[in-house]
């Protein structure tokens, strides 16, 4: 998956999304920001980050999303969204 655009709108929901970090940053690996917008972000944060992505690049989002980012009740919702059900393990931190 490609990076996100830096524009306005996603500039908004990136600061909101992941604060601790500035929203070039967030948006340069969509993956990761993919799976920490569908934990923290609104339902209007999310239909504004559906115009750039499609349900294929939400589904690798889920699939390469990084251990500890996405909380079990998100992981199950947006698998079922996404049409796999049931849900896959989340992933896990390997030490």
């Amino acid at each position: 998956m490609t990076s996100l655009p830096l524009n306005t709108e996603l500039e908004v929901i990136a600061r909101r999304v992941i604060w601790f970090e500035e929203p070039e940053q967030s948006l340069g690996d969509s993956n990761r920001f993919l799976a920490y917008a569908m934990t923290y972000a609104s339902f209007e944060d999310m239909t504004a980050i559906r115009k750039y992505v499609t349900d294929d690049e939400l589904r690798e989002a889920l699939q390469n999303a990084p251990p500890g980012v996405i909380d079990p009740r998100s992981w199950s919702y947006w698998h079922l969204k996404l049409g796999q059900f049931p849900a896959p393990a989340m992933p896990t931190r390997q030490l």
